[in-house]
């Protein structure tokens, strides 16, 4: 995901002013994230991230009528504290492009103008997560249940392929394919 957002940044700047920002930056504090337990999938799905911080400092300002004035991100998992990111002004024609997990709740898909969804079995995703930060490559391990079972509330609940603009077979990543829109 941020791979792709990071490429497309690239290929748009050219055009106009482009501001990159992650769902990762809008995690909840470690105590709400595992509120349900650190192995719970519902946990994952429904409280690892700060959506109201989210639309509050980033989606809204730079949405219809918004001051322009934003924040990238607010929180981070990694040290389990808040960041001080100070605030930056969009240029009025900027673009916005968020990459991460879960974008396709119901609750806030009013704010994308476009959204794509990468499309790939956990088969897949799963080895391309330890290869990135060194968990096992293994789906069925108990410290992957979280996020598999996790990922799969979410495809259930919010269905991303149909809540999507654009849809991608993401499986192999040198030659990804469009295969909705």
């Amino acid at each position: 995901k941020t791979t792709l957002a990071d490429e497309l940044a690239v290929a748009l700047s050219s055009e106009r002013a482009v501001i990159r920002a992650s769902v990762d930056g809008f995690h909840n504090p470690r105590n709400v994230r595992y509120r349900l337990g650190r192995n719970s999938a519902e946990g994952y799905f429904r409280d690892s991230f700060n959506y109201p911080a989210l639309t509050t400092v980033l989606l809204n300002p730079l949405g219809p009528g918004g001051t322009r004035r934003y924040r990238r991100a607010v929180f981070s998992y990694r040290t389990d504290s808040e960041v001080t990111i100070p605030f930056e002004t969009a240029d009025e024609d900027a673009i916005l492009l968020v990459d991460g997990v879960f974008l396709h709740r119901p609750e806030l898909l009013s704010y994308w103008d476009l959204s794509i969804f990468l499309d790939a079995p956990f088969e897949v995703t799963i080895p391309r997560a330890a290869a990135r930060d060194g968990s096992s490559s293994d789906v069925s391990a108990p410290e992957n249940r979280r996020y598999v079972e996790g990922q799969q509330l979410y495809l259930q609940i919010c269905d991303p392929k149909r809540a999507a603009t654009i849809v991608i077979d993401y499986e192999n990543l040198s030659s990804p394919m469009v295969v909705g829109y």
